[in-house]
């Protein structure tokens, strides 16, 4: 319920049309900008990033739903890749020096596939996957080629579109793949920062730990693991200054519980009904899995079930399968939700679906920014003043700049009261419900008075003569927050 938001967009939009006009003699400037006031009417960009292995392509087909991303190390993993949803299946592939040509699609294996016609990979600027699909609908999935890669290419071709040099990303969020926090990692998420608008804030940045059932060397407990992994990075005042959150996600799991097929659980049924220590003597690692002889299934079958559901997908499922588990929906259901899929896809909605506007705004002020320090000319005097007027005075942008300066430690404030300044910050999600701690559910009257009671809390913190003047500071936006959650409750 955050009624700022379209407000802001429609503010931010009028901009755009007024730098338009007064560019209006510079066809460069004139077609960046219209570029950007379309993307208003876009679905969010989402850009999938990580180093190279880090499962980036798997977890797209995972959010997806379907093997529309090819995960092996092919030449099409090496160029950055748009999703986009469409009424009908369609590849376009944009060379840098010809115009755009449609690819043809094949299926391998159940994957998709597609080539490049013999065009060099330095050759080509993009692919587009047109696909119909309802995950597509509120987000353009962007996969990109993997940071730190030992071809200087393809890292430098990730590297232009994440963090180009001389103007903004095209994303306006990413997903950010590690497998464990390297100097690597920390450096990129440096790099995303915002160029100019809204400096130092993560809003646009999620990170996952991604192949967590990995890190538990595929044990039933590796998940388990993996999130308080994910719950110690969270908690760490480097990372909370560089992304959103740390969710931990078994990417393949999610992937394979998605598209899992019936000949897959025929397989594993079988596997399910050797002797337990039969079967747990196989999956000591992947290939004794394959290669150990068993007549219920060939090798070749256990291959593919490695290559698609890892060894802890294998434990998993056949110790479903044993436990009296027999629908195979029920089965796929069950891998997607231990997988950390769900929660992935509720921080996506919270972080992201629900900040559509301020995003959009953010990357629509980068645009103008851009244009203005480029060509500066006096007629766009009043445009500058009216950029620094909106980050000064939109209080969406303030909250964002509270919430790096909280989440860098800047501030001291008792843990509880840190935490809750937090979430009525938005940190947590900007509809009322989230930013007050409620469930989804509450009524207006819970949520009124849960508003008010938070409310009185931080007036009393902003006017305490014990409260430093940050402390003060910080405690006067969670008022104006809070004052913004009470205009937007109907009673």
């Amino acid at each position: 319920m955050t009624a700022p938001a379209p407000q802001l967009g429609s503010v931010v939009r009028v901009l755009l049309r007024r730098t338009i006009d007064t560019y209006r003699d510079s066809p460069q400037a004139v077609g960046w900008l219209q570029h950007n006031l379309q993307r208003f009417d876009e679905p969010l960009r989402v850009a999938i990033a990580g180093k190279v292995k880090a499962g980036k392509s798997t977890l797209l087909n995972a959010l997806v739903g379907e093997e529309i991303a090819p995960t092996d190390a092919g030449e099409c993993t090496r160029v950055v890749t748009w999703y986009v949803d469409s009424q009908v299946p369609k590849v376009t592939m944009f060379p840098r020096a010809s115009p755009p040509r449609q690819l043809a699609i094949s299926r391998s294996g159940g994957a998709l596939s597609f080539d490049l016609q013999g065009t060099p990979i330095d050759q080509v600027d993009k692919l587009e996957v047109q696909w119909p699909s309802q995950s597509l609908r509120n987000h353009t999935l962007i996969d990109t080629p993997g940071i730190a890669s030992l071809s200087r290419d393809t890292s430098a071709r990730a590297g232009a579109f994440l963090a180009p040099e001389d103007a903004p990303t095209q994303a306006d969020a990413v997903v950010y793949l590690m497998r464990h926090l390297h100097a690597t990692d920390v450096r990129f998420l440096e790099s995303f920062f915002d160029q100019g608008v809204a400096k130092a804030t993560p809003v646009n940045t999620i990170a996952v730990l991604s192949r967590a059932d990995e890190i538990g060397v595929g044990r039933l407990d590796a998940l388990t693991s993996a999130r308080k992994i994910a719950r110690r990075y969270r908690s760490d005042e480097k990372i909370r200054g560089l992304c959103q959150t740390v969710v931990a996600v078994a990417g393949l799991l999610a992937q394979t519980g998605r598209t899992m097929r019936q000949q897959e659980f025929t397989a594993l049924t079988a596997l399910a009904e050797l002797p337990r220590t039969e079967i747990d003597g196989m999956l000591l690692s992947a290939d004794r899995f394959s290669r150990t002889e068993v007549d219920a299934v060939d090798s070749d079958t256990r291959a593919r079930l490695m290559e698609r559901f890892g060894l802890f997908g294998v434990r998993l499922a056949t110790t479903l399968i044993r436990q009296g588990m027999t629908d195979p929906n029920a089965i796929a259901a069950e891998l997607v939700k231990r997988s950390g899929l769900d929660e992935l896809r509720s921080v996506l909605a919270t972080q992201f679906t629900e900040r559509r506007d301020l995003l959009k705004a953010r990357s629509a002020l980068l645009a103008v920014d851009l244009v203005l320090t480029r060509e500066p000319r006096p007629a766009a005097a009043p445009l500058a003043a009216e950029v620094e007027r909106i980050l000064a005075g939109a209080h969406e942008f303030a909250e964002l700049r509270v919430l790096s300066t909280l989440r860098a430690g800047a501030v001291k404030l008792p843990v509880e009261a840190l935490q809750e300044a937090e979430r009525l910050l938005g940190a947590d999600g900007g509809a009322a419900a989230a930013r007050l701690g409620l469930e989804a559910d509450a009524g207006p009257d819970e949520l009124w008075a849960a508003a008010l009671d938070a409310l009185a809390r931080w007036q009393r913190r902003a006017e305490s003569p014990l409260s430093t003047r940050a402390v003060s500071d910080v405690a006067r936006l969670v008022v104006r927050s809070c004052e913004g959650v009470l205009a937007g409750i109907r009673r």
